[in-house]
């Protein structure tokens, strides 16, 4: 009897709390109810969700009986070019290992799940800076000899499960593993906990696979109108939680102009408007730093266990912005006009390292979050309305003459966030572009409402893509100043 001339070799992609190594065990328990020699290695990821850590094995399908006293030499890594089964937990991690060289045509059989956990890198993004889930589709299904993809997380949800047991069930379920579905389940029986409600998230992800159950329906794109209406009612929700019912009532009503009007407009308002009511300022950040969901969500991502201390320290860095924010509009003024002509904005940054997970630390933060009604009254309110109210009166006036041209103003507001440098940057950008191509558009984009969309659209990526504002400047021809003042309405 001729024997195997290689191993088959699996790597597997899986994020913080997703059971990656438990699965990672239950292909080489399978594997030793076979017979087969095994070998599993695995590669901690890091925290932040700026990857995945990752488990190779190399499994050898034939019994140890059959090698005749031969042992067969294992890999402790992956190459490119030579993996059989890629799986990944996540379509971004599938992405990755693509673009590494881990997926080929010829050999490997890919095996994701179609949900998205947004990582790091993403979220970093001035703009929308989300990767294209149907161009990681496509290329998976190009790239890989056989590609199993559909949104298991969903699925394990259904079942009461991890995403594990779905990826393993789906593995199996493919064809591709030497190992028969009897030494598969046997191997989450032995487990023990939670096996049951593994076993069930396993039987449907080995169906999808095997082509006797149809993967779930991916969700269709909302149509225009429930898009707005799902818009408008998430908007409302988080801006009660923000500043209360009254501030939720104002969010409407400046949406009013809009609602009736082109439902692409009215969407694309709307969810800038309640970001930017929303803003970020130290009660914000105060308060979402001192939740108990926060503190839950903590403990789940580093899989502390009930009776085990888990230790938060925040770091924060505040300065006379800051605290010029919370003052008193007039005073608020004051402070930032002096600092301004001194040069002082960056001068009194204070490091402070806070222990929140602990009770004096906790009341520290949390004080600040108590200030929730005093926003209103505050510096930085002030101006942020004054700035929503002037942008929301220039789209209204852009779709006097063009649904084009007020959506890509409305899209301006994307410039607007954060606090600190980068609400000062931000600020800064938006206002010239503003200045320059709004309300003093040049002479050849007057009469063309195309002329000028097309050159605020050019001038709002150009902000994106280089915060600093060199790229802005060359697109306007002229400095960005940050400091430039908000007019009165």
């Amino acid at each position: 009897m001729s024997l195997p001339e290689r191993s088959l070799t699996i790597l597997i992609a899986a994020l913080g709390g997703e059971g990656g190594g438990v699965m990672a065990d239950w292909l080489i328990d399978a594997a030793a109810q076979c017979g087969f020699p095994a070998q599993s290695t695995s590669i901690p990821g890091v925290a932040q969700r700026t990857g995945a850590t990752t488990y190779y094995l190399e499994i050898f399908p034939a019994r140890t009986e059959e090698l005749k006293g031969k042992q067969p030499v294992f890999s402790l890594t992956p190459s490119p070019g030579n993996v059989d089964v890629m799986v990944a937990s996540e379509l971004v991690e599938a992405g990755r290992a693509m673009q590494n060289g881990f997926v080929s045509p010829g050999r490997t059989t890919l095996i994701a799940s179609t949900h998205r956990i947004y990582a790091t890198i993403e979220k970093m993004q001035m703009a929308d800076g989300r990767f294209d889930n149907a161009r990681v589709i496509d290329a998976g299904r190009q790239l890989a000899k056989h590609a199993v993809l559909f949104d298991m997380r969903e699925l394990a949800q259904q079942n009461g499960t991890v995403i594990n047991a779905v990826l393993f069930g789906a593995m199996a379920g493919s064809g591709v593993l030497p190992l028969p579905r009897e030494a598969c389940e046997q191997a989450i029986r032995q487990a023990g906990r939670g096996a049951e409600a593994s076993l069930r998230g396993f039987a449907a992800g080995f169906d999808i696979a095997a082509g006797s159950r149809p993967a779930p329906a991916a969700v269709a794109p909302p149509r225009r109108a429930t898009e707005l209406k799902e818009i408008l009612g998430l908007g409302q929700e988080r801006l009660k939680d923000y500043q209360g019912e009254s501030y939720a009532a104002l969010f409407m009503q400046r949406m009013q102009p809009f609602v009736n009007g082109d439902p692409k407009l009215a969407s694309e308002v709307g969810r800038h408007l309640a970001v930017w009511m929303s803003y970020e300022d130290i009660i914000r950040v105060a308060d979402l730093k001192t939740r108990a969901s926060r503190f839950e969500r903590v403990r789940r991502e580093v899989g502390a266990k009930p009776h085990e201390p888990v230790v938060i320290i925040d770091y924060l860095k505040p300065g006379v912005e800051e605290l010029a924010s919370l003052l008193p509009a007039f005073l608020g003024k004051r402070l930032m006009g002096w600092a301004e002509r001194r040069g002082k904005l960056d001068a009194y940054n204070i490091g402070m390292h806070i222990k929140t997970s602990g009770p004096l630390g906790y009341l520290m933060v949390r004080s600040l979050a108590w200030l929730k009604p005093w926003r209103p009254r505050s510096y930085r309110f002030r101006e942020e309305q004054q700035l929503i109210e002037r942008w929301l009166r220039l789209v209204e006036e852009a779709a006097g003459r063009d649904t084009g041209l007020a959506v890509e103003v409305a899209q301006c507001a994307t410039l607007v966030k954060g606090y600190g440098e980068t609400h000062r940057r931000g600020k800064g950008n938006f206002l010239a572009l503003l200045d320059a191509l709004v309300e003093n558009p040049p002479v050849a984009a007057m009469g063309d409402p195309r002329a000028q969309a097309r050159a605020i659209r050019d001038a709002r990526e150009a902000a994106l893509a280089d915060p600093e504002g060199q790229a802005l400047e060359k697109q306007l021809g002229k400095p960005v100043i940050w400091l430039k003042p908000v007019p009165r309405t």
